[in-house]
């Protein structure tokens, strides 16, 4: 038997793992245990996650980590934010949680702006308004008179909704809260005067518990399920990027980090918001951190229009190696710039049209291949972080020094070197699997085998190596 062994189910836009992690001699070993595919499934008017077959997925990942004889202390979820399920008072699920790649919101948040000030809500949440964010996705449940939200008892977020059907517990993570646009940034509470306003149900929205924290055990029937025992579930950085950010393998103060895979997250963690009119312009967000920190940062549209490309190359039948792609794209000299945060590139049907549609529209040089293509998205993304430090910068007392990228996106050596040149500082890369390693140590703190941040960066500066990538 292992022990001091954690398991950590990370949910992505596009798949879920189930990862162990042991620590031992001041290190973290960590073992990917179980991956499956998580789909959008568009269904009638709307695009849902399928909840039910991501939950039984989760169930097999813990059934293996039991049928391996680790020795398990806990688990804990980190999902995506923003999205949510409903349950009704019985403890039911009212429906699969839709997706914020929905349309329901569209024209939502002019109309949610007609109600309150953009700068007084602003200053309130200190989140960035985003189409996705929960609060336009309730308001438009609500403008459709939406009989979910007649008979529903409490909104749970996806971490949330996991961990409730794990323990019959319903309540609230505070770094997963904090994505939707309803939580006060100073006391870190539910802004009741906002739900006042927009006459959304206050009962919906319950205890507010901090990562770190023993939220309760695993039901015997799904531990008999498993074969695990009745373990502790742990409330983590229930949002993946806060788990992230806290296995960030650095020490001092003026670095930024970029949370790169799907969307990119790009910023800097701070003791106290930052609420001024300046930083909603600049389409800044304060969002909650794990080790009591606020994630100061900007939401970019991150490697989910090259995802979308590999993936219609790969339908199409012509198999594209991900590394391969990446070494041709470096060969490719000159390329042209998009805004990847464009509506246009979204969710569309067919993201090659939409970008030869956005090219053609503004007069660009079209990519002419595959290369191409991806040279295009990752100048563009560069270019992208490089406008987002600038602004950074005047917003916070010291000027960044260094970024640190964490996450899958880490991997993508092109966009790095390209980031360092944008930017002008040096990148440091890594660890890849940052999301299941703050998971991990977050969880090892709530058990008393870590004693303090400190040690869970030593372990991560111990535990996985790192590149740096100096401006060109």
């Amino acid at each position: 038997m292992k022990n001091n062994t954690y398991l950590a189910a990370d949910f992505g836009g596009g798949s879920g793992r189930i990862i162990a992690g042991t620590i031992s001699n001041g290190k973290l070993h960590i073992e990917e245990i179980h991956r499956f595919t998580n789909r959008l499934v568009q269904l009638g008017k709307h695009i849902y996650w399928d909840f039910p077959c991501l939950f039984q997925d989760m169930k097999e990942g813990m059934r293996l980590a039991a049928k391996q004889g680790l020795k398990i202390n806990g688990i804990g979820v980190d999902t995506w934010g923003v999205d949510f399920g409903l349950i009704d008072r019985n403890g039911n699920l009212l429906g699969n949680p839709v997706s914020y790649r929905d349309k329901r919101t569209v024209g939502i948040p002019e109309k949610v702006f007609d109600i309150i000030s953009k700068s007084e809500h602003y200053r309130r949440t200190g989140i960035q308004a985003m189409p996705i964010n929960t609060l336009f996705q309730l308001y438009s449940m609500l403008l459709e008179d939406n009989p979910q939200l007649t008979i529903a008892d409490r909104l749970l977020f996806m971490p949330d909704l996991f961990n409730y059907f794990l323990t019959g517990i319903a309540a609230n993570e505070y770094s997963i809260s904090s994505t939707s646009e309803l939580l006060n940034a100073n006391t870190h509470t539910w802004d009741t005067d906002l739900l006042s306003q927009l006459k959304i149900p206050q009962h919906l929205f319950g205890e507010i518990r901090q990562p770190g924290t023993i939220l309760g055990k695993l039901k015997k029937e799904i531990a008999k399920e498993t074969g695990l025992d009745e373990i502790d579930v742990i409330t983590v950085g229930s949002h993946d990027t806060a788990s992230a950010i806290a296995a960030i393998p650095a020490s001092g103060e003026n670095y930024a980090f970029l949370s790169s895979g799907t969307w990119s997250l790009l910023g800097t963690e701070t003791s106290h918001p930052i609420l001024t009119e300046e930083a909603r312009i600049a389409q800044f967000t304060n969002e909650g951190g794990a080790n009591g920190k606020i994630t100061f940062l900007r939401n970019i549209t991150g490697l989910w229009i090259l995802q979308r490309l590999m993936s219609e190359w790969n339908q199409s039948g012509e198999k594209v190696d991900y590394s391969d792609i990446i070494e041709q794209a470096k060969l490719i000299k000159e390329t042209v710039l998009i805004d990847v945060d464009a509506t246009i590139f979204q969710n569309p049907e067919n993201m090659t049209n939409n970008i030869q549609k956005y090219c053609k529209e503004r007069k660009l040089t079209i990519p002419q291949n595959k290369a191409a293509f991806v040279k295009c998205i990752c100048v563009s993304l560069a270019s992208k972080y490089k406008e987002a430090i600038i602004e950074m910068n005047r917003l916070i007392p010291e000027p960044i020094k260094q970024l640190y990228i964490i996450g899958g996106g880490s991997r993508n050596s092109l966009l790095n070197q390209l980031t360092a040149d944008a930017t002008g500082i040096p990148v440091i890369a890594g660890p890849a699997e940052a999301t299941a390693i703050g998971n991990i140590l977050t969880q090892a703190y709530a058990k008393g085998d870590i004693k303090s941040q400190e040690e869970i960066t030593q372990i991560v500066i111990s535990s996985f190596d790192t590149k740096t990538y100096q401006p060109q």
